[in-house]
């Protein structure tokens, strides 16, 4: 099997090069409204912006940024499939402008854009980052009155065209059952607030580009392209940035479309690819062990495990699990400038710790 990973020099708000209907999946963190260090982004897009905020006026300028914003949300309703998912990373702001702190509420904003533009509201997730800050209030310390929480999550917001997707060919229903995930991994994957997400490894970040991008780890990624889409689909990320969502994606032996109108992150984002096979072995043998450990803590427990892997032979939980199948990346080259392709296999590596247990793999059927 093979995939395909386009890295493209485009606007997120005018996605021509992308056909409607054609994408099942975003994943995406815009900038950030209201964050100092995406002020000249948005001032470049509207030179208003910056007077509104060199004038103070907070409000303005955070409904101007909004407003170009709004024209993304727009482009990803046309290029979604109907029934298909968009998940947006994004933080809420605190802000002192004009001598008034305050907080300025990205989420809702965007959540009252992307109903306007008819994409249904599903339940999101809190991503509470983790922090080494020891204070956890500023304002007036110790003394009532004044103080004010630190904000230590962002909003992962879950966005669907339309109704509930539907797998009318028998394709995509096999490789639906195919993209299955372990029951022990939805109970955490699925939980409204995620702390167990570690840093962006330092392989998908450029140090010269780290102060213009906002990348996210690549476990959230990867996460969610498990969570909303199948093996075969394909995944956008219109704010590509250092290209977190394409490697997920490649990872995960999805196609993806990656936006980008800064020509170094492009390239950031290119050479970020690479990592793809690296990753992807070491996600899916992360999993693998988890399982194992799973399984043995379930019966040590005295639980049963009634079914069993048709592809390796593993004890799982649920008869939805048993036709999952991971798809190994064995190879990515550029075939052509910002085009790459990735090709898989379906036979496993040669896990020693795994053929040592009755988690013995007996490759694929």
């Amino acid at each position: 099997m093979k995939t395909i990973h386009r890295i493209l020099a485009a606007d997120a708000r005018e996605m021509a090069a992308v056909a409607d209907s054609s994408v099942d999946l975003i994943v995406t963190s815009p900038p950030y409204p209201m964050i100092e260090m995406w002020d000249d982004i948005f001032g470049t897009l509207n030179p208003e912006i910056r007077e509104k905020l060199a004038r103070g006026d907070g409000n303005a300028a955070f409904e101007l940024m909004h407003l170009e914003l709004d024209r993304v949300w727009r482009e990803a309703f046309r290029v979604l499939r109907p029934g298909c998912i968009a998940c947006i990373n994004v933080g809420d702001a605190t802000r002192t402008i004009g001598g008034d702190f305050r907080l300025f509420s990205n989420h809702s904003r965007i959540l009252q854009s992307a109903s306007r533009v008819g994409l249904a509201t599903l339940p999101d997730i809190l991503w509470r980052k983790q922090t080494n800050a020891p204070n956890k209030f500023l304002g007036s310390g110790m003394l009532p009155g004044g103080a004010y929480v630190t904000y230590e999550h962002e909003y992962i917001l879950i966005l669907r065209k339309g109704g509930k997707r539907a797998f009318a060919s028998e394709d995509e229903r096999l490789r639906r059952r195919e993209s299955a995930f372990f029951w022990e991994e939805r109970n955490v994957w699925f939980s409204d607030v995620w702390t167990d997400l570690k840093g962006t490894s330092q392989d998908l970040v450029d140090p010269e580009t780290r102060d213009r991008s906002g990348a996210f780890p690549f476990e959230l990624a990867h996460r969610l392209v498990q969570m909303h889409s199948i093996v075969g689909d394909t995944v956008l990320d219109p704010f590509l940035g250092t290209g977190t969502t394409c490697v997920a994606a490649a990872a995960s032996a999805r196609s993806s479309i990656g936006l980008e109108i800064d020509e170094h992150l492009r390239a950031v984002a290119g050479r970020a690819l690479v990592t793809t096979q690296r990753l992807g072995t070491e996600r899916t043998r992360t999993r693998l062990e988890a399982h194992r450990r799973f399984i043995e803590e379930r019966r040590n427990a005295g639980r049963q495990v009634r079914h069993a892997s048709r592809n390796y032979g593993f004890p799982v939980v649920t008869g939805q699990e048993v036709d999952l199948l991971f798809l190994w990346p064995v190879g990515l080259r550029e075939v052509s400038p910002g085009i790459f392709e990735a090709e898989y296999t379906g036979e496993p590596p040669r896990f020693e710790e795994h053929r040592q247990t009755e988690f013995s793999f007996v490759g694929p059927t």
